[in-house]
């Protein structure tokens, strides 16, 4: 399973890596320390933690958020297979969208719950980017 460092936490949450830090240290969601001594934070608990926060109206509901040309970085939260479509959800800070596409493709990518990924949208199509 991947994990992340709490610094890319952060950047997949949408705040600093001391907010990150601070949730942490207050037990919102657990860290384990990798084999360089470096906080990380396993992607399934940060998926699982991502789509609290973004229930709970986010880091600041006051902030404004915005796509840079369609794109929404984000954790993969859910992914339902079926003989030959899938269904993938990505939480990007507050934001969850979902991509309906090819079993095969979900395969290809490599695609698990706790990865990260971008959602591109066009229209209303939305495209999965394995990051």
């Amino acid at each position: 399973m991947q994990s992340y460092t709490i610094g890319q936490a952060a950047r997949l949450l949408g705040v600093s890596p001391d907010t990150a830090r601070r949730w942490a240290d207050a037990g919102r969601f657990a860290t384990q320390r990798d084999e360089g001594g470096r906080r990380v934070v396993d992607g399934r608990d940060l998926a699982a933690f991502s789509v609290e926060l973004a229930r709970s109206g986010g880091a600041d509901a006051e902030t404004p958020y915005t796509s840079v040309r369609n794109a929404f970085p984000g954790i993969v939260i859910a992914i339902k297979l079926g003989d030959v479509a899938a269904q993938v959800e990505i939480q990007a800070g507050p934001h969850r969208l979902v991509s309906l596409l090819t079993r095969e493709a979900v395969e290809e990518l490599g695609l698990e719950v706790g990865m990260e990924a971008t959602a591109r949208v066009k229209s209303t199509n939305v495209h999965i980017d394995r990051t």
